[in-house]
C-alpha cells in the first residue's frame, strides 16, 4: 500500500548547520523555542535532516511522496527563504516531494500576496503550516482573510496548526481556541482547510458538524493521543477527510527511539484495525485527491 506523508518539515542547510545561531540572527525566537527544546532526559525533540537524509528515511518507511510544510515564521524574509528552498527541493525531486508556502503579514497585504503568487508560480501547492495565533493574527484580521480568500481563489489548500486544548504545557505552546478555528473555516467556504494534529480532536468535541471544506491530518499523533485515536476519530469522521501526516523530523516515540523514525507511525496506522478501504484512503488516496499530487 503506497503512502503519502502530508506533513513534513524540512529546513535549508544554513539552518541545519547551527539552528540556534541561525534563529538568533534571523529573528525567529519562537521557532527556536519549539524546535530546539530538549525533553526531560536531555533528548532533542527533533533532528534537522538534509534533503537526502529525508528521502532515505522515507524510503525506509515505505513513503512514496512527502509534502513539505512551511513554518509559522515571524518574518516574511524567512518565509521567502523557506519558499525558495522548497521550490528547489520540488524541482530536484518532483516524483517524491511537494511543498506548501510559508507566508507572513508583516510587510502588508501586497507583499504577502506577491510572495504567495511567487510560490504558486514556482510549483508550491498550498499554504502553511499556518498558525495565526503564533504570529499575532486575530481571527478577524483583514490580512488573514485576504490570504485565505486568495488561497481559495487559487485552489491552494491551507494547513492550519491546531493545538489540542487539553494537552500538557510545553515551551512555546500557543493556544488555538477551537471556536476561532471554526470561525475561520466557515468564513471561507471556497478554501480547503487541513487542520493539523487531528484538528485538536475538533469534530469529537464540537457539537455542530464541520463544513465540507475541512480535512484533518494526523501529525504528531503518538505524542498527543493513544493508538485508539485512529478508530475513534474515523468512527465519527469519514476516513476520506483524514490525511496521513507524521510531523517528521519530530521524534514521535521518544520513549523508544533516540532519533525520529517515521516507519513507526506507518506501523501504527497499520495496527489501527481500520478496514482496508478507509486505510488506503487515509494513507494515499485522500492526499492524491485533495492536494492533486
Amino acid at each position: 500500500m503506497q503512502i503519502i506523508d502530508a506533513h513534513i518539515h524540512l529546513f535549508p542547510d544554513e539552518v541545519n548547520r547551527d539552528p540556534a545561531a541561525w534563529a538568533a540572527t534571523a529573528g525567529e525566537p519562537h521557532w527556536a523555542t519549539l524546535c530546539l527544546r530538549q525533553r526531560k532526559g536531555g533528548q532533542p525533540v527533533q533532528t534537522f535532516p538534509s534533503v537526502d537524509e529525508l528521502l532515505r528515511s522515507m524510503d525506509a518507511a515505505g513513503i512514496a511522496r512527502g509534502v513539505l510544510l512551511g513554518w509559522y515564521w515571524e518574518r516574511l524574509t524567512t518565509c521567502r527563504r523557506q519558499n525558495r528552498f522548497f521550490a528547489d527541493c520540488v524541482r530536484a525531486h518532483p516524483d517524491r516531494l511537494s511543498a506548501f508556502a510559508a507566508v507572513h503579514p508583516g510587510e502588508g497585504e501586497a507583499a504577502m500576496l506577491t510572495e504567495l503568487a511567487w510560490a504558486r508560480d514556482h510549483g508550491l501547492i498550498g499554504v502553511g503550516e499556518l498558525s495565526p495565533h503564533s504570529v499575532g493574527w486575530a481571527v478577524d484580521d483583514a490580512l488573514l482573510h485576504a490570504l485565505l480568500a486568495r488561497a481559495g481563489e487559487w485552489d491552494l489548500p491551507v494547513n492550519l496548526h491546531v493545538t489540542e486544548p487539553e494537552s500538557r504545557d510545553y515551551p512555546g505552546k500557543v493556544e488555538t481556541p477551537l471556536a476561532e478555528i471554526v470561525q475561520l473555516v466557515r468564513s471561507h467556504p471556497r478554501t480547503t482547510f487541513i487542520l493539523a494534529h487531528w484538528g485538536g480532536r475538533l469534530p469529537l468535541v464540537w457539537s455542530e458538524p464541520m463544513p465540507d471544506n475541512v480535512y484533518y491530518d494526523t501529525a504528531a499523533s503518538p505524542l498527543l493521543y493513544p493508538q485508539s485515536i485512529w478508530r475513534e476519530f474515523c468512527a465519527r469522521v469519514p476516513a476520506d477527510r483524514v490525511l496521513f501526516g507524521s510531523d517528521h523530523p519530530l521524534n514521535l516515540y521518544p520513549g523508544i527511539d533516540a532519533l525520529p523514525d517515521p516507519a513507526r507511525l506507518v506501523a501504527e496506522v497499520h495496527r489501527s484495525e481500520l478496514p482496508s478501504g478507509p486505510l488506503r484512503a487515509l494513507v494515499w488516496e485522500n492526499a492524491r485527491r485533495v492536494l492533486k499530487v
